[in-house]
């Protein structure tokens, strides 16, 4: 049993103000350079004015204080058109009533023309959405061989479908998935029922309107209200028809008995059972864990598995969830980022299906306490063969500077170095000029731009321009990185999971469509290896049950995987074709 259901009842004893205590102590002892970081091996660099990319976010404000402006937006870095480069897509906002910003601001997609030089293509790929744009996911959801996008709203969803031709065309009517009018949060697709046709999963916010909007104030100041002040909404699931066409089936399938305040969200088989679950952030309300009983039927777990709450029992501000296996054990862990004043979550898998807030013995919370985290990830930057966390932060309230000396609207993000034993170090003083700026950060994305084999990160700000950060840590450590091909199941392999054997070190991870907060990224799978120069076995868990072990395979280089093929195959720069 995790200890989110055992203290559940313990936040106001005496060990419970004591853990409060200590948490507040590891916060802020991290503000100091962290153990082990005067040797950082980690750099990132900020790149952002070299690359082209111009965009900048927009939450639509005009000093009303809509609540669905500190919520936008997320981001995503995938490869739209096969040439092997990864590129990006910004989430953005749209004017709301009030506003009067004459400028007429879409979603946009960069094309990575190679070398950190990108060029906005939106107009000419079909892509530049109007709408009011929260998150997004990235998914070859009709197996055609390309990936299509599907981005949430306040207001109607989008799904646009790939051409295969650099274009986009929108299939959201035809497809069944326009989500109706409500406030979106985190999407993701996934194959609840292991078909090998992926699935839809889209999470809501609050239901809101601009004349339920709910004035504020503290001490004189206005303030953003919070997902308390307004009634909470069910997510959806629709189910993929493998013609083109989806089903709801949010009732039948459980989703629906549970109305919450949907914020990030990522699928994980955490139990290993062979299907795939769902874990959903809720702002100020316990978090969702949507077990799957195998032929997609589902029931909320979150508080029987330690998932719901911290260690206190506490419900928090909740932002935005990755996956990943910090300590190397072979179980899926998870991490959430919150609210200022309260600490992230670490949630450590056991094993036996149940999770324990490991925050405070692991350090995981180190440095974010005075701020409101947003996006995240589970990256190994230096490529040691341990994970690493990326936080990016910032304030939703934008006057906070002004009545309050603890809390500031802008702030830096945060890298805490995996320095093994299950424990981190806060680096962010020592990891690279990329760390330096202040923004209110929202979304965050990785993946390797440049092909050099390491991991780099993009942020939505809001309200500003974008920030693009090159890893230039140190490239001494090996690395390989997979890509699977399913055949029976979903071309994209959404779901199944990759461990990687090399001499003592054994690493899992697993294809996500949809994580962080509210964004997408990780089609492709990156494995540090540290020294070891050799990988012994390469095994992949497809999601319907298949294994299948590929030996000896080479290091420094990326591989495609097909399902049922007794080998791996080279993928070549630049072109991202896999040899045949």
């Amino acid at each position: 049993m995790g200890l989110t259901q055992q203290q559940g009842a313990l936040g106001n004893s005496v060990p419970g103000i004591l853990r409060a205590i200590a948490a507040f102590a590891w916060a802020m002892w991290a503000v100091a350079p962290g153990l082990g970081a005067e040797k950082c091996p980690i750099r990132l660099h900020e790149v952002t004015k070299e690359t082209g990319v111009s965009f900048r976010h927009t939450d639509g404000s005009s000093g009303r204080r809509f609540i669905v402006e500190t919520v936008t937006a997320g981001l995503a870095v995938f490869d739209y058109d096969g040439d092997g480069l990864a590129d990006i897509y910004y989430v953005n906002g749209a004017p709301l009533p009030g506003c009067t910003d004459p400028s007429k601001p879409k979603n946009a997609l960069y094309r990575n023309e190679g070398n950190w030089k990108f060029r906005d293509v939106t107009e000419e790929s079909g892509v530049g959405d109007a709408g009011f744009g929260m998150g997004v996911t990235v998914a070859d959801y009709d197996n055609d061989g390309d990936a299509d996008l599907y981005v949430s709203n306040f207001g109607p969803n989008v799904l646009y479908r790939n051409n295969g031709d650099g274009t986009f065309r929108n299939a959201t009517s035809e497809a069944g998935v326009a989500a109706g009018d409500t406030v979106g949060a985190g999407v993701a697709f996934l194959d609840i029922d292991k078909d090998g046709d992926l699935d839809l999963y889209a999470a809501n916010y609050v239901q809101f309107t601009f004349e339920t909007n709910v004035d504020r104030t503290v001490d004189g100041f206005p303030e953003y209200a919070g997902p308390k002040d307004y009634p909470h909404e069910p997510d959806l699931l629709f189910r993929n028809e493998g013609n083109g066409k989806f089903t709801d089936i949010s009732r039948e399938s459980g989703i629906a008995s549970v109305a919450s305040s949907g914020m990030g969200m990522v699928c994980a088989d955490f139990d290993r059972d062979g299907d795939t679950d769902i874990f959903v952030l809720n702002d100020v309300a316990g978090n969702s864990l949507w077990v799957n009983d195998g032929s997609g039927r589902f029931q909320n777990e979150a508080v029987e598995r330690g998932f719901a709450f911290n260690m206190n029992g506490h419900e928090l501000g909740a932002m935005g969830v990755d996956c990943g296996d910090y300590d190397n054990d072979g179980w899926l862990d998870f991490f959430m980022t919150s609210y200022s004043g309260e600490l992230p979550v670490l949630f450590h898998n056991l094993g036996d299906g149940f999770l324990e807030d490991a925050t405070l013995v692991s350090g995981a919370g180190a440095g974010s306490l005075q701020h409101v985290n947003w996006g995240n990830g589970f990256i190994d930057f230096d490529h040691d063969g341990l994970s690493d966390l990326f936080i990016a932060n910032g304030h939703l309230q934008d006057n906070i500077d002004q009545y309050s000396d603890t809390y500031t609207y802008k702030a830096r993000n945060l890298v805490l170095r995996n320095i093994g034993g299950g424990r981190f170090s806060n680096v962010s003083e020592q990891a690279g000029d990329g760390l330096l700026p202040k923004h209110s950060g929202r979304g965050a994305v990785f993946g390797d731009l440049d092909l050099d084999g390491d991991e780099d990160v993009v942020i939505l700000n809001s309200r500003e321009a974008s920030t693009l950060l090159r890893n230039d840590s140190d490239p001494r450590n090996h690395w390989v990185r997979i890509e699977l091909r399913g055949l029976q199941a979903s071309r994209d392999a959404v779901g199944a999971q990759v461990t990687v054997v090399a001499g003592d070190l054994s690493q899992v991870r697993e294809v996500h469509s949809g994580r962080g907060y509210q964004s997408h990224w990780g089609s492709q799978l990156d494995f540090g290896l540290g020294s070891h120069d050799r990988i012994d076995r390469v095994e992949v868990r497809w999601l319907g049950g298949a294994v299948q072990t590929i030996a000896n395979l080479g290091i420094d280089r990326r591989w495609v995987i097909f399902e049922g093929r007794p080998d791996a195959v080279p993928l070549e720069r630049p072109t991202g074709k896999p040899q045949d």
